[in-house]
């Protein structure tokens, strides 16, 4: 299981920036595209891939912080149900053997 300092983050492995993107300079030839249908594709691109990164960034931030509250609800239930646990085995053999040797006692005394 990975600890909570060696999440890889998902955006350091994505290759391309919205700034490079957007710097990203294209050569034109004599029938090639229209500089400013490539402008605005581009600037979607970067609108998207800046929500992508927001997002990726958010959930993982709330993913450590998810782990981390189960990690620290996971240490405290053990110790709680350990110590209900003994005392519901104890109060129930206690009333075990008052049942039990309390019916025997009383069909010795009735002899």
């Amino acid at each position: 299981m990975r600890k909570w300092g060696e999440v890889s983050m998902l955006a350091d492995k994505l290759k391309l920036t919205a700034k490079e993107i957007l710097e990203k300079e294209f050569q034109t030839g004599i029938r090639g595209y229209k500089p400013e249908e490539v402008d605005k594709f581009l600037d979607l691109i970067i609108k998207d891939y800046e929500t992508m990164h927001q997002t990726i960034d958010e959930l993982q931030q709330e993913n450590i912080r998810l782990k981390k509250q189960v990690e620290e609800q996971s240490r405290r239930q053990p110790v709680q149900q350990a110590g209900t646990t003994n005392f519901d085995i104890l109060k129930r053999l206690s009333n075990l053997e008052k049942h039990v040797f309390g019916s025997k006692l009383d069909e010795q005394a009735e002899d």
